[in-house]
């Protein structure tokens, strides 16, 4: 029923504007904007809807993740533009940048305005 279906994730977001500067600018996407929410168009075309609401809720888990060749560099770089990494302890420690190097690939957590979780982890995407 859906093999042809280019199906696409949404998150909720309190405010456009802001959300637009931080995933444009800040993160780098391209992003447009249709009847109020913002497309986010991803490398080899896909694309993630934020959508506005105004009593949202952080999600409690990651929204997206960005696979990337070399974790510490994206950190730092991220870093440099004002992007600030989650601390854990237990069993998911993070370093002092941030980034957790444990079993599987180098991961590190930071959050969009809106309190969102999203991730840079050393990883190429399966194709």
């Amino acid at each position: 029923m859906f093999t042809d279906s280019k199906a696409f994730s949404g998150f909720s977001v309190p405010d456009i504007a802001q959300a637009r500067q931080f995933y444009g600018e800040t993160l780098g996407l391209e992003v447009t904007e249709e009847n109020g929410m913002l497309i986010l168009h991803l490398a080899g075309g896909g694309r993630v809807l934020a959508y506005p609401k105004s009593n949202h809720e952080p999600a409690t888990f990651t929204i997206l993740n960005f696979p990337v060749t070399d974790v510490e560099k994206a950190v730092d770089e991220l870093t440099s533009r004002g992007v600030q990494f989650e601390h854990y302890e237990g069993e998911l420690k993070t370093d002092e940048k941030g980034i957790w190097r444990g079993e599987g690939p180098d991961i590190a957590w930071f959050t969009d305005p809106a309190g969102n979780i999203l991730s840079v982890i050393q990883a190429e995407f399966p194709s």
